[in-house]
């Protein structure tokens, strides 16, 4: 059991970070005030190819690892928080699904534009009435001849106000078995991306209506039985969220590190105050824990796609541990870490929001236990699980 990266990784990690010293640490606070998504970072990772790093070679992609992905992001956000979203985007999301089950000609309408910079795909997942309950989900996809039509709509979708195509979990007949999805692309007719909204976070999303949104049979990802399929891509999306969540609370840890160290207060430095120590001390710690966790979820990965039980304890106690640090690393900087004129205050919004944020932690809980007790609990009243 070596808990050390390769000679091979440890240079690319290195390589990554130094990249991103050089072309993003100047704008890094103004890019994570910005309500617009990085295009021009986008286009700078995909001539790096840290775009479609998961992606195999056959398929488009770069042909690298999962680990070489979390090794990408966590080197990104360590200089540039905001521009870690866009290895989100084009390693984690749901491109990462898309490539797994597309068809050859699929990949080849949308896969050159996502990994040029030029475009970014949104997941249509969560509807009105279907959140963590997500199967759910009312919207339906009929079949009509060579078509489908859609009716129903989505919410909270990340970069749903900025992407051209969108991959929708969609209903094709009763029960978990007849859920699936479809490609739907911007400008189809019956087909509306409702006004921007803004999260806490900053981040912005759009409404999706589908109106007898009619697309071609060639659109549909995955038929009916594909739930599962879906589930287990949405597993990547979670380790890219829970390495984010590390690596930004470990930012924000780095800021109020930096300034415990020079501040001085009473006629000392702050680092030098006992309560200050121990704070440090329980942020070191959980840091180091959910990163172990992280990596033991990516490194049992590396044969295929990551198992449900250590995807949700990786994503669980990366949410937390980084919420944690960056909540207290903005108390230890004060005013300053409360100011916008800090990163600080930013990473406890962008971390706060990722433990709600593709599976919540309560959520995320349940499925563990799931896993202690080698059994499924439902969360639906008796009656609503009799009738099933």
């Amino acid at each position: 059991m070596n808990f050390e990266l390769t000679e091979e990784q440890r240079i690319f990690f290195d390589t990554v970070k130094k990249f991103a010293q050089r072309e993003l640490s100047v704008g890094a606070l103004q890019r994570a005030h910005s309500d617009t998504y990085p295009w021009d970072v986008a286009e700078k990772f995909s001539e790096m190819g840290l775009l479609g790093i998961t992606i195999p070679v056959e398929k488009g992609g770069v042909g690298g690892s999962l680990m070489d992905a979390v090794l990408a992001i966590q080197a990104v956000a360590s200089v540039c928080p905001r521009s870690a979203d866009v290895v989100q985007a084009g390693n984690f999301g749901p491109l990462r699904t898309f490539a797994e089950y597309a068809t050859p000609e699929q990949r080849e309408r949308f896969l050159p534009a996502i990994l040029a910079g030029k475009t970014v795909m949104s997941v249509g997942m969560s509807e009105p009435e279907a959140g963590s309950a997500v199967t759910e989900l009312k919207t339906m996809a009929v079949k009509d001849g060579d078509h489908y039509v859609i009716n129903g709509t989505k919410v909270f979708g990340t970069h749903s106000s900025e992407a051209d195509v969108f991959l929708v979990y969609v209903r094709y007949g009763p029960g978990t078995d007849g859920i699936g999805s479809v490609l739907v692309e911007k400008g189809t007719p019956g087909f509306t991306v409702g006004k921007s909204s803004a999260f806490m976070s900053g981040e912005c999303w759009s409404q999706l209506y589908f109106e007898d949104c009619r697309i071609p049979a060639a659109n549909v990802l995955l038929g009916p039985g594909g739930f599962k399929k879906q589930i287990s891509g949405f597993n990547v999306e979670r380790l890219g969220n829970a390495s984010r969540a590390v690596a930004v609370g470990r930012y924000a840890f780095e800021l109020a590190r930096e300034h415990a160290d020079s501040r001085r207060q009473f006629g000392r430095n702050l680092c030098e105050f006992q309560g200050l120590q121990w704070k440090f001390a329980d942020m070191a710690v959980r840091l180091e824990a959910a990163q172990l966790m992280l990596m033991r979820a990516v490194v049992n990965a590396e044969t295929g796609l990551p198992s449900a039980q250590d995807t949700a304890m990786a994503k669980l106690i990366c949410n937390e541990a980084g919420f944690f640090a960056a909540n207290e690393s903005m108390q230890i900087l004060g005013g300053l870490g409360f100011s916008e004129e800090s990163l600080a205050q930013y990473c406890v919004r962008r971390t706060r929001g990722w433990m709600i944020a593709g599976g919540s932690t309560e959520i995320l809980k349940n499925r563990i236990a799931e896993g202690v007790f080698d059994r499924r609990f439902s969360q639906r009243p008796l009656l609503a699980v009799a009738a099933q």
